[in-house]
């Protein structure tokens, strides 16, 4: 058995030389073990990298090291035949593409498939609450996820998730986003294709994510134009 991280001729499985195994990147190890062997890879010239010292040296050294299969039980009708779910989120557009599509009218990523439950750490506080401040402050929320203690207040919400114990006043707008936990939205807001990291309180009219060349120059904008507001920004 051989532990290889990424090589230009990956090894095939026996039998079907067009695939090979693929690790997913998810490790388990005893406490005493990795701590041993984190502490002499610092001492060595290496990369200091899981995939590509620490896991190939515990192999060759004849450490009891297991690979499990992976068995998808997503059985999603937006899954196409024969594919499993698995997403590497290592940048900022796959993370935002893999959340974008949890609020989509057929995720191909259940989270509400009772045979096939989401465990999650339970989160205290009360629910998402909605609410109407007459006919011209009216909140919509579509196509979108609302965690705990959420409350949208004469808002508008489509296609978003928004973070636990986030505020948003009326007549704000936010579209194709994701807010994280304790984001405060302004009235008169819009937000669009955003990412907005936690504890950031948004100013009554603050416009993102519509003049991208403007956001560049105060957040972070990726060539596929995502705008990325950082945790706690004190917005002005």
């Amino acid at each position: 058995m051989r532990f290889v991280e990424k090589p230009k001729d990956p090894p095939t499985i026996p039998n079907d030389p067009d695939f090979s195994y693929s690790s997913m990147g998810v490790y388990i190890f005893s406490t005493e073990k990795l701590v041993r062997r984190v502490i002499e890879d610092v001492k060595q010239d290496t990369e200091h990298d899981f995939g590509k010292n620490i896991i190939p040296r515990m192999v060759k050294d004849g450490d009891r090291v297991f690979a499990y299969e992976f068995e998808d039980e997503n059985k999603s009708a937006a899954l196409p035949a024969n594919e499993v779910y698995w997403r590497d989120i290592g940048t900022v557009s796959s993370y935002y593409d893999a959340n974008m599509d949890l609020v989509s009218v057929v995720p191909q990523f259940n989270l509400y498939d009772d045979n096939w439950p989401i465990h999650r750490r339970a989160q205290p506080g009360p629910p998402a609450r909605i609410i109407s401040h007459g006919d011209d402050r009216v909140p919509v929320v579509v196509d979108s996820l609302l965690s705990t203690g959420v409350i949208v207040s004469g808002a508008r919400v489509e296609r978003s998730i928004i973070g636990p114990r986030s505020f948003l006043h009326s007549w704000s707008s936010v579209e194709d986003s994701i807010l994280f936990d304790d984001v405060e939205v302004g009235r008169h807001c819009k937000i669009r294709r955003a990412i907005i990291d936690k504890h950031v309180k948004i100013p009554a009219g603050t416009t993102i994510g519509y003049d991208l060349e403007a956001d560049s120059k105060r957040f972070t904008v990726t060539p596929e134009g995502i705008v990325v507001v950082p945790k706690s920004l004190a917005l002005k």
